[in-house]
C-alpha cells in the first residue's frame, strides 16, 4: 500500500509541473479516428459567427484590427492534462484531444488563432504527428487568405530546477509555419529532473490503479499504454545538430541557450515565451532573474520577444517588496520575520513544528530547538518547497504563508524576482548589444488542459474550466497524497527522507487549488487575419493581454507628430509624451447563441464547454481607471532593480459617463533623469466576481496578521458547482513603450565632428 501511494504521488506531482499526454475516454487505437470524424461533416466555420461581434476599432486610419488568440493551449496529450482527467479527479470529464481545441477556438470561444502546446517532455512519434495533422485539419478548413481560425503548432519547454543557478522555468515553443517542411521533426523536451521522473520513475507506476477502481479499469490501462510508449521512445543520440537526428527519437535540450541552438539547426521562424516565471509549485526560493541571465546565450531577443504576463495559473506582472527567504553575510540561507504583506513558509513551519511539540508535552526549550532546525530544514531541501518537512498534512494551520497577500488572482507561492516587472529592471552592461536586457512585450493566456482556448469569457466552471482538481473520495486522497494520511506529530524529515518523496508536496498541490483561474488571451494589432499578419504583429510587439475579456487597448507615444504603438522601441532626449484608448469588454448573456447549435450537437457543446460560449450583449462593462508603470533599467549592477520599479507611477480615473476612456500624458522628467525607462498601462474595468478571485478567503485579526484561512479545495470536500467568487477588475495589460535616453550633442561637439569628417574626406582623396 505504500509503495502504491508513493508511486501515485509521483503521479500528482506532475499535475501542472508537466510531462506530455494520452487520450482516455477511447482506447489509443481509435484515437486517430476520433479527432478527425467532426472534420468530414461540419463545413460550417466561426467567420459567420464572429464578424457579428468584432469590436470597435480604435485605430484612426482603419488599417489594423485587434484580433483574439490563445497561445498556450493542452490536450489530453500532455501528461497532466491526461491525469486530472481519470475517473479518480474529481469533475472527471474524459478526454479533450487537439480536435476540441479547434472546435472550442471556432465555436464556443470565437478567437482568431491559438497554437497547440503540449508538453514536449513525453511526446512520442504518434502523438506528435497526430497535433499537427489536427493543426493542419484546422487551417484546411479556415483556408489561407482570410480565415476565420489559424491554428499554430508548436511545444511546451518544461524545465525545473532544485536551486536558483540551474532554474530556467517553462517556456512555449511554437512557429510561425505548420506545413510539411516548414515545423521540425520533432519537440524538443527540457529533460533534467521532470524528464527523469516521467521516463525512469513511472516506469513501474501506475500499473495497479485499475484495482481501486475496477468499473473503470480501462481508463487506467489506457494510461498504462501511454506511459509505455513513452518508455519504448529512444532518446536521441548526442552530437548530431537537430535536424540530422533520427525522426522518431526523444530530444531534449538543458538550457534556453541549448534550446536556441537546436532550433537555429533548423531555421524555421519560431517564437520561445517563458511563463508562469513565479510559479512557487516548481520554482526555488530566491529564484530570481539574475540568475538567468549570467550567460548572455541564454537572452535571444530574435526568439524570446514576447512573455506571458497573466495566464489561468496565475497572475506574474509584480514585483512585492518581500522575501521567501535571506541570506546572512555569510551567504547562508536563513527565514527571514514575517511582515506587513508577507509571511514565510519558514516561519510559518517552525509556529506549526513548535505548537505540536507543546501539546505533546515536551519542554520549552526542546520546543523552542525544534522550531529552530524547522525553519532550517524548510530551506535547506532543494527545489521550490520544503513545507513537506513536517509530519502530516493540516491545510488551515499554514495560513497564507508563502503567498502574496492582496496581490491580483497571484501565482501560487509568489517569487517576486521572477516577477515581469523585474525583469524589465535588470541589464548586463557587459553583455553585447541587443543581449544586456530583456525588452519583452506582454501576452495572456489560459493555459488551459482541457482544450478550451481562449476560454476566459465567463467566470464560471471553476471545476472543469480551470485546473481546480482533486480526489473523488476521501480514499482516493490519502492514496494519491500520502502525506495527507499521516499521523500528525512533531519532528522532521531528514534531507533523506526529503529526496526521496519527489517532487513538490502534496499539500501545495491541494493548497493551490485555491489560486486556479479562469484564462487570459492575447491580443494583436493586426493588418489582417491571415497567418503572416498575425505573426509579423507578435514580433512587432504590437501586442497586449487581458484577463480574458475583449478590453479593447491602444498605448502610443506620440514622437514629434508621429505616432508609434505598443511595443515600439526608441531613442530620445526630449520628454516622451503617450496616448491611451480603451474600451471595456461586452457583458456576456447566458449559454450559447443559436448558431453555434446549428454548426454542433447539443451534446458536443456540453462535452466541450459545458453549454457556455461567447455570447456578448450590447452592453460594455465600464472602464473603471487606467494605471501607468514606469521602470527605469539599470546603470550599472550594483543598482538595486526593486528601486526602479514604479508602480504605480500615475493613475487616471475614467469618466463613468463615456464608455472610451482616453487619456494623454508626458513624463516631466524624463530629460532630467537621462536614462533609459519603460512605460506600460493597466486598463481595469468595474468590479466583477471572479472565480478564485480572493484565493484563500484569509481572514486578519485587529494588528493585520492572518488567523483563519477558508480555502477552495477541488476534491470531495467541496460542491461541484462552488465558483468561490471574490471581487476584482479584469484588466489588460499593454505591452511596454522602451525609451531610451540618447545625449544632447552640442552645437559646439556637431561642428568639431563635422571638421574632423570634412578632414578625413580630404585626406582620402589625397591619398
Amino acid at each position: 500500500m505504500r509503495k502504491i501511494g508513493k508511486n501515485l504521488l509521483i503521479v500528482l506531482i506532475l499535475i501542472l509541473i508537466g510531462a506530455s499526454a494520452f487520450i482516455l475516454s477511447i482506447s489509443p487505437h481509435s484515437y486517430k479516428k476520433f479527432t478527425t470524424d467532426y472534420y468530414d461533416t461540419n463545413p460550417f466555420t466561426s467567420q459567420d459567427a464572429t464578424n457579428i461581434n468584432r469590436p470597435i476599432e480604435l485605430t484612426e486610419n482603419g488599417s489594423k484590427q485587434i484580433l483574439w488568440g490563445d497561445q498556450h493551449v493542452h490536450t489530453t496529450y500532455s501528461m497532466d492534462a491526461f491525469y486530472i482527467s481519470l475517473p479518480l479527479m474529481h469533475g472527471s470529464r474524459g478526454a479533450f484531444p487537439p480536435a476540441f481545441a479547434c472546435d472550442y477556438a471556432r465555436f464556443i470561444s470565437q478567437i482568431d488563432f491559438y497554437v497547440l502546446t503540449d508538453h514536449a517532455e513525453s511526446y512520442t512519434p504518434r502523438t506528435w504527428k497526430d497535433q499537427v495533422d489536427s493543426v493542419r485539419q484546422c487551417n484546411a478548413i479556415s483556408g489561407e487568405d482570410n480565415p476565420d481560425l489559424v491554428a499554430f503548432i508548436g511545444w511546451e519547454w518544461t524545465q525545473a530546477g532544485n536551486t536558483p543557478e540551474d532554474h530556467y522555468g517553462h517556456h512555449n515553443v511554437f512557429f510561425k509555419d505548420y506545413k510539411e517542411g516548414q515545423i521540425p521533426d520533432r519537440p524538443i523536451a527540457a529533460g533534467g529532473t521532470i524528464a527523469l521522473i516521467l521516463r525512469i520513475q513511472l516506469a513501474d507506476a501506475n500499473r495497479n490503479l485499475f484495482l481501486f477502481d475496477p468499473v473503470n479499469s480501462e481508463y487506467y490501462f489506457s494510461f498504462g499504454d501511454f506511459l509505455d510508449a513513452i518508455l519504448e521512445t529512444d532518446a536521441c543520440p548526442e552530437g548530431l545538430p537537430s535536424n540530422y537526428l533520427p525522426k522518431d527519437c526523444w530530444e531534449t535540450a538543458a538550457t534556453p541557450a541549448e534550446l536556441y541552438g537546436k532550433l537555429d539547426d533548423w531555421g524555421f521562424e519560431a517564437e520561445v515565451i517563458p511563463h508562469g516565471t513565479t510559479w512557487g509549485f516548481y520554482t526555488p526560493q530566491a529564484a530570481s532573474w539574475e540568475e538567468y541571465v549570467l550567460d548572455q546565450d541564454n537572452i535571444r531577443p530574435d526568439y524570446s520577444s514576447l512573455i506571458e504576463i497573466y495566464s489561468g495559473h496565475g497572475n506574474s506582472e509584480q514585483f512585492f517588496d518581500f522575501k521567501e527567504v535571506d541570506f546572512n553575510e555569510n551567504g547562508e540561507m536563513i527565514c527571514p520575520e514575517p511582515t506587513d504583506n508577507y509571511l514565510p513558509t519558514c516561519y510559518q513551519a517552525a509556529v506549526i513544528n513548535k505548537k505540536r511539540c507543546l501539546e505533546e508535552g515536551k519542554s520549552q526549550e526542546y520546543c523552542e530547538q525544534l522550531a529552530e532546525d524547522t525553519k532550517k530544514r524548510v530551506n535547506e531541501f532543494p527545489g521550490a518547497t520544503g513545507i513537506r518537512a513536517l509530519f502530516g498534512s493540516n491545510d488551515p494551520d499554514w495560513l497564507d504563508a508563502g503567498q502574496a497577500r492582496g496581490a491580483y488572482l497571484p501565482a501560487f507561492n509568489y517569487r517576486p524576482k521572477k516577477s515581469v516587472q523585474y525583469g524589465l529592471a535588470l541589464r548586463n552592461n557587459d553583455y553585447e548589444e541587443g543581449k544586456e536586457r530583456f525588452q519583452w512585450g506582454f501576452i495572456g493566456s489560459t493555459d488551459t488542459h482541457t482544450a478550451r482556448a481562449g476560454h476566459g469569457f465567463k467566470q464560471l466552471l471553476r471545476i472543469g474550466g480551470t485546473e481546480a482538481r482533486g480526489a473523488v473520495s476521501e480514499r482516493w486522497r490519502n492514496l494519491l497524497n500520502s502525506v495527507t494520511a499521516e499521523k500528525t506529530e512533531s519532528g522532521l524529515r531528514t534531507l533523506e527522507e526529503l529526496n526521496e518523496l519527489q517532487g513538490a508536496s502534496p499539500i501545495d498541490v491541494e493548497r493551490q487549488s485555491s489560486f486556479w483561474s479562469l484564462g487570459g488571451l492575447m491580443a494583436v494589432h493586426s493588418e489582417g487575419r491571415d497567418r503572416e499578419s498575425i505573426w509579423q504583429a507578435m514580433k512587432r510587439k504590437e501586442v497586449y493581454a487581458t484577463t480574458g475579456h475583449r478590453i479593447l487597448l491602444h498605448f502610443d507615444l506620440l514622437n514629434e507628430g508621429i505616432s508609434k504603438p505598443m511595443g515600439s522601441f526608441i531613442q530620445s532626449n526630449s520628454n516622451p509624451k503617450f496616448r491611451v484608448k480603451a474600451i471595456g469588454s461586452f457583458k456576456q448573456l447566458p449559454g450559447c447563441p443559436d448558431y453555434v447549435y446549428e454548426a454542433l450537437s447539443e451534446k458536443r457543446i456540453q462535452k466541450i464547454s459545458d453549454g457556455e460560449c461567447y455570447h456578448p450583449s450590447d452592453e460594455r462593462y465600464q472602464l473603471k481607471k487606467i494605471e501607468v508603470i514606469k521602470i527605469t533599467p539599470q546603470n550599472s549592477k550594483n543598482e538595486d532593480p526593486s528601486t526602479l520599479i514604479f508602480d504605480t507611477w500615475k493613475t487616471f480615473e475614467c469618466d463613468p459617463n463615456q464608455i472610451e476612456c482616453e487619456i494623454e500624458f508626458t513624463d516631466e522628467d524624463f530629460e532630467n533623469q537621462q536614462r533609459d525607462a519603460v512605460y506600460y498601462v493597466r486598463a481595469i474595468e468595474e468590479d466583477t466576481l471572479l472565480v478564485n478571485g480572493s484565493n484563500l478567503r484569509t481572514q486578519f485579526d485587529a494588528d493585520g496578521h492572518p488567523i483563519s484561512v477558508d480555502q477552495c479545495h477541488a476534491d470531495y470536500r467541496e460542491d461541484y458547482e462552488e465558483e468561490c467568487l471574490g471581487p476584482g477588475g479584469h484588466r489588460a495589460w499593454s505591452s511596454p513603450i522602451f525609451v531610451d535616453y540618447k545625449e544632447k550633442v552640442s552645437t559646439d561637439i556637431m561642428v568639431s565632428e563635422l571638421n574632423n569628417i570634412s578632414q578625413e574626406n580630404e585626406e582620402s582623396k589625397i591619398n
